[in-house]
Formats: C-alpha cells, structure tokens, sequence
C-alpha cells in the first residue's frame, strides 16, 4: 500500500508540473528543471519552442465568423502555370550570367536574364509581359518539356477560386479565359460559365529559386519566383463582362476581382477605357456585396495611380504584399514614397503609415464615397489587417488564418510543424515612423497584436517560414482567400 501511494503522489506531483510547463511555458527553464529532478523523474522535458507555441495560440485565436459566405464569385484573370527552376530553364536556353537588371516590359531573352537575375538576388517576387508571342511560345515549348516543369492552376482570379473550392459549404463561381488544360485541373466543384471556356490556355511561366541558390554573382536571400507571360486574354481583362453579367443569376454575397495588373502590356487609351469600364462594372453590384481586389506586381506607376484613384474608392476591401504597398505609395507620392526598396524585412511603422494613409485618404469615411474599409498586406515575416472601425468582424481570427496557411502551404503540410518553420518577425518594433505610436514588443503567446490610430484598427501576426518551401506561388492568393473566409462584413447602418 505504502508503495502504491508513493507512485500515486510522484505520479500526482508529475502532472503538476506538466500543468505547470503548459501554463506557463516561459518560466525559467533552471526552475522547470530543479522542480522535475527533486522527483527524481529523469531529466526535464525540453521547452517548447517558440513556433509551437505560436501555432497552438493561433488554433485557438482562428474561430468561425457568426455570419458565413456562402457564395463566392471571382473573376477575372486565370491560367496555366508552368513552375520550374529559374536557373535550369536558363541555362536551357543557353544563357549565361551577367549583371541584374530590371525590365519593365520584356523585349527578348537576354531581358529575361537581366531581370531574372535582378530579382532573384532581392529575393522579392515580380511579374513581366514578354512583349514577343513567337520568342514566348519558343521559351514556353523549352519550359513545358524541361524534367521538373510542372503544371498547376494560374491566375490570381482561379488560384483564389480554388482556394475558396477547398471549403465544401461555399459555391465558388470562376470566370476567367479557361482553356482545356485548365478546365481539367480546376476543382470539379469550380462552377465556370460556358462563355469563359475558351479553345487555347494561356500559359505563365513560373521561375522559381530558393534561398541560397546561386546564378552568377547573384545569390537569392530568400526562396521566391519571377513570373512572365505573352497574355492577351487577361491583359485586355476580356472576360470582364462575362464575369459580371453571370453575378445576377449565381447572386454571390462576396465578390473576388483581379487581373488589373495584366493590362499593363496595353496602350494606355485601353487601359484608361478598362478602368472606367471596371468601375461601371463594379458598380453594377447590389449594395452589401463586399468587393475584394487582389493586386499583383506592377511597373506602370500611372496605371497604379489611376486604379488607386479610380477603383480603390469601388472595392470594399484590397489584398497586396509588400512590393505592391511601396509602389503605389510611389506611384501617389504617399507617405515614404522616397523609399527606393525595402532593405531587408519591410519595417512595420513604414508599412503601417502607409497603409493609414490609404485608408484615410482613399477609404470610406463621413466626407468621401469610397466603399474601402479593409487591407490584408502581407509579406514573408508577417501581416498585418486593416479596416475603418465600424465595418469588419472576427479580423483577429482572419490576419491569423492567412499567416497560417502561408506556413501550412508552402510546406505542403495540413497543419504547421513546428520542425519545418522558423519564426523571423520583428521580436520588437514601432507602429508609425510619421508620429508617436506605441512600441510593441512581441510574444509568441499572445500572436496576434492590436493597435488603433483615428479610427482604424490594425492586426499584426507573424508568419511561420518554411524552411524549405515547396512551392511559393499562389500563397499571396492562398493567404486574401483564407482571410476572407474567416473575415466578416458587418450590415451597412
């Protein structure tokens, strides 16, 4: 009996201190351990890491909004993604190394390399029009016969449609140009208008590279990708009014638009048309339908002026990263607009003036008619949601779903493993450059963090970073569609 006592009490003390650790998991690791061997139990359980722990406070900060999409429409860029080395796929073409230079249109392969390599040693991700469809289609033919080339659904419009397709409850409605080859790889239960099949895919070309790896003298500090394509279709947005002539019968309550970045391989009377055209077509949509625009890489700082003059006042809500955010902050002479580059990790003041200063200057507010209330930015270490007050549900849960993904995603995993991320976000930082806002200083236990500046709110979390990613493209799209599907939009006072 004595015996069996003694086992219960050390048995009843271990659990304690189990209690203890999972409780309170930032004590000193020296008090953990002097508690565990005065029970002469073996030797302590190692802390958890901080990714861990992240990922536990996340699962249970990510709740179901009280009010759910049920119906979803996007539109209207889509394709095929051809995903393949960078390197392998120039040195295919019998290139050799030279010196980075960035292209704003691509004219032949010697372009290609320069802004290929260009990008690649930034590790920031870009997109170019190849101006020459007979040079495209001979680059494309190397490329889809390459060992490695694989191919996947493309287009920010399909990539978010499909994302939308993996929550069984939702109607997902895509239109966008879709060839055979796209057809067949969409989610069966992707619902694509007949207008938007079309005969011939339209194909972009994926350039992937990981950290560390080497072309030349250029080394890339971070896994991204380059993309580029010959894309007529989704350049002049040709399935614009399919897409919202099929909104009155499919009566979505959230509506998905991207692909304006693709006319910037247009004259400039086409896009001042498209846009306009873009703004009717929006408006065309019942009240109460949220709005959602996914941008993407541009060059062209008048064609990002007027979307930002023109369509941002039309969408309820904007999703971008980091190259997008300081460009268009150019492109208007915004706050920080001085700023060549990011040096390094964005810095989350800069980052947060800048997207006050959309909000405030181009959102909804008592003196201007903008519909905006919402951006998701996202960038590799963090994100960060922000919405007028007033307007947006559930955004704790939703900034932290997408960061989740961003993780799950890249790594081809269903749930984070801690094994396979690393936490690289700003343990400690400022939340405006332009005035005196709070410090923050972060902990993996508490994930996401919330500060408020006149009327805005704004929710910042890390992301978990693949160690060793397996694929990269489509996690900016991964990232808007799962925050919107944990978003909420509140009913209009």
């Amino acid at each position: 009996m004595a015996l069996w006592r003694g086992s219960a009490y050390a048995g009843f003390l271990a659990l304690v201190v189990g209690c203890v650790f999972l409780l309170e998991p930032e004590l000193p690791a020296s008090a953990l351990r002097s508690l565990w061997s005065s029970l002469r139990l073996g030797p302590a359980p190692a802390p958890a890491s901080p990714e861990s722990r992240l990922a536990a406070a996340w699962d249970a900060l990510i709740v179901q909004p009280a009010r759910r999409w049920r119906r979803v429409a996007v539109g209207v860029n889509a394709c095929v993604d051809v995903v393949l080395s960078g390197v392998k796929l120039l040195q295919a073409l019998g290139l050799s190394p030279g010196h980075g230079r960035d292209h704003a249109v691509l004219h032949s392969r010697d372009d290609l390399e320069e802004a290929f390599t260009h990008f690649m040693g930034k590790g920031a991700a870009a997109e170019r029009f190849f101006s020459s469809k007979e040079a495209f289609r001979d680059i494309a033919q190397v490329a889809s016969e390459l060992p490695d080339a694989q191919h996947y659904v493309g287009g920010n419009a399909a990539l978010i449609g499909q994302k939308f397709a993996a929550n069984t409850d939702l109607q997902v409605l895509l239109c966008g140009p879709v060839g055979p080859k796209l057809h067949e790889l969409l989610d069966d239960s992707v619902f694509v208008p007949p207008e938007s099949l079309q005969e011939l895919d339209e194909f972009h070309l994926i350039l992937e590279y990981q950290a560390g790896e080497q072309w030349g003298q250029s080394e890339a500090p971070h896994a991204n990708r380059f993309i580029f394509s010959h894309d007529l279709s989704n350049g002049a947005m040709n399935m614009l009014e399919v897409f919202v002539s099929s909104l009155e019968e499919f009566q979505p309550d959230l509506v998905v638009l991207s692909g304006l970045h693709m006319m910037e391989g247009q004259s400039k009377e086409l896009q001042t048309k498209r846009l306009l055209e873009v703004v009717t077509s929006i408006s065309d949509i019942p009240t109460g339908v949220p709005v959602h625009l996914e941008l993407a890489s541009m060059t062209n700082r008048e064609l990002m002026s007027s979307i930002l003059q023109q369509v941002f006042p039309a969408v309820t809500s904007l999703g971008l990263n980091e190259q997008e955010l300081l460009f268009l902050s150019q492109s208007a002479s915004g706050p920080h607009s001085s700023l060549s580059s990011w040096n390094g990790v964005p810095d989350v003041g800069v980052v947060s003036d800048i997207l006050f200063w959309i909000l405030k200057e181009h959102g909804r507010s008592e003196s201007r008619t903008s519909d905006l209330t919402r951006i998701h930015f996202h960038t590799l270490v963090y994100h960060i949601l922000a919405t007028v007050d007033g307007h947006w549900a559930n955004q704790v849960a939703a900034v932290a779903a997408g960061a989740r993904v961003a993780g799950t995603q890249a790594c081809a995993t269903k749930t984070i493993d801690a094994q396979q991320v690393s936490l690289k976000a700003p343990q400690e930082f400022v939340t405006s450059r332009l005035e005196a806002g709070p410090r923050i200083v972060f902990s993996p236990n508490e994930p996401v963090v919330t500060w408020h500046r006149e009327g805005i709110s704004f929710h910042f979390t890390p992301v978990l970073i693949c160690k060793d990613p397996v694929r990269t493209v489509g996690l900016g799209d991964a990232i808007s569609a799962e925050g919107l599907v944990y978003s909420e939009v509140l009913p209009r006072s």
